[in-house]
């Protein structure tokens, strides 16, 4: 018998299909701990109202309103990050069929269509953040602060498509121009 051969009547151990794979935290920022913070504020605050409601059987009035807005708060600062690393959703279904000329200007299109939909956002944020002086119902904040975190959060994010156009344009490539290089290249990570 071979010493990879398991003892007669013994299971060889077989790997889980369980298994995690080996987590990769290196395309993280410390500008991505903003996000963090603000999801586990939330979840605090989400619990505290479970708690209140259900346990204590007396429910705390600010828990829900504070809730909805850093919920607005996880979800456009996560879109930063998202942003920063170009994984918003796309539909790369008919990049594979066009050939690597006419996917690159799709590229570029998209890159550029993002950028101006960022800065209108952001512009049409401010704006409003402006013009709206109500305070929040349940603690005396103005809610124009969701709205200047929404602007902050559409300003980084239209200053990380204005990069991904620039190295779009300087490499020539992406990962929609070139699904095959950057698959091998996030395999070998």
């Amino acid at each position: 018998m071979s010493s990879v051969d398991p003892e007669p009547g013994v299971r060889a151990e077989e790997p889980s299909p369980l298994q995690d794979e080996p987590v990769d935290l290196s395309d993280l920022r410390w500008s991505d701990a903003i996000v963090l913070i603000v999801f586990w504020v939330l979840a605090g605050v989400v619990f505290l109202q479970f708690f209140t409601r259900y346990v204590m059987n007396d429910s705390l009035g600010w828990t829900e309103e504070i809730a909805r807005f850093l919920l607005i708060g996880v979800t456009f600062v996560g879109s930063v990050m998202a942003a920063r690393k170009e994984s918003h959703i796309a539909v790369e279904l008919f990049y594979r069929y066009f050939p690597r000329r006419i996917r690159f200007a799709l590229q570029i299109v998209v890159d550029v269509v993002s950028l101006v939909f960022y800065v209108a956002m952001t512009w049409l944020c401010i704006s409003l953040a402006g013009r709206t002086h109500q305070m929040m119902v349940s603690i005396d904040l103005p809610k124009s602060a969701v709205y200047w975190i929404v602007a902050v959060s559409l300003a980084a994010m239209a200053l990380w498509a204005f990069v991904a156009l620039l190295r779009h344009l300087r490499t020539g490539t992406s990962r929609l121009v070139d699904p095959e290089r950057f698959a091998v290249s996030a395999q070998g990570l």
